[in-house]
This record gives C-alpha cells, structure tokens and sequence, in this order.
C-alpha cells in the first residue's frame, strides 16, 4: 500500500510497451463512458478482463490526449538546421491550439540543432497527442522525447 506521504511517480510510454491489460481496461472505460453497456461486467466481459483487473487498473492508466488537454507538456526535438524548419514546428502548434509557454533552441551542431519546447494544450482545444505525432513524423525531425508533463 502507498504511504500518503510518498511522492506519486507518472510515466509516458509508447501504446506498445504497456501490458494488454491496461489497454483493456481503457476500452472497457470508453464502453462505459460512451453507455454502450451499462455495468463493469458487461464491459469487462467486452473486452475479455475481470472485474478485479478493471478496478485494480481503473485509476491508473488514461489515454495520453485526454490526460494532456489543459495541461502543459515539454518535449525535446532535434532537427536539421534548415530555413524553416523551426516555423513548420510552430505551426503545426498553433494548428492543434498548442499555446508555447518556453522556447529554447541550441547552438547547431554539425547541422542539427536541439529544440526545447513548453507547450499548453487548452482544454477542449487541442490533441496533444496528435501534435506530437505529426511532429515527429515531420521532415527534417530526427528526434523527439517527451521530457515531462504537468
């Protein structure tokens, strides 16, 4: 059991790294949330879980958009140095209504420069999760990690 006074511990990973039961237990969440059944079994029993792992799991684990929105992300980049690379980042920020609190770019070194962004998603504005996304599949991108979320 958690001791009230020990710090809480949250991480960001990859939809492919977390156990197949916690990925059941946010569909069996969605069911819920959207009335499609009615009561933990049926949803547990649509998804294949128990009511046990349900419950145990229940608090701890949430989609990475739903959590990010109103909330502010910092995430680390690196990318060619390139006219205009920088700006196709910025916009693909304003386009899913991210609101950039800090930006810091480096110095580039042998051609690829590190860029450290805070980004705000507005509640009920923006994907956080669809922004990195396109980001990190954007040209000239060689990198980017979540650094932390608040």
């Amino acid at each position: 059991m958690q001791k009230s006074t020990e710090k809480k511990k949250y991480y960001v990973v990859r939809e492919r790294a977390v156990p197949e039961v916690l990925l059941k237990v946010v569909q069996a969440k969605r069911l819920l949330d959207s009335g499609k059944v009615q009561t933990v079994q049926e949803a547990a029993d649509a998804t294949g879980i128990s009511r046990s792992s349900f419950y145990k799991y229940k608090d701890d684990i949430f989609p990475f958009h739903e959590e990010a929105k109103g909330k502010t992300i910092t995430f680390i980049i690196q990318m060619l140095d390139e006219p205009g690379l920088l700006s196709n980042v910025l916009q693909i920020i304003a386009r899913f209504h991210g609101n950039i609190l800090t930006i810091h770019q480096s110095i580039p070194i042998n051609g690829v420069a590190t860029l450290t962004l805070s980004v705000e998603i507005l509640p009920g504005e923006g994907d956080a999760e669809a922004m990195v996304e396109v980001i990190e599949q954007s040209e000239g991108i060689h990198y980017l990690k979540i650094l932390g979320r608040e």
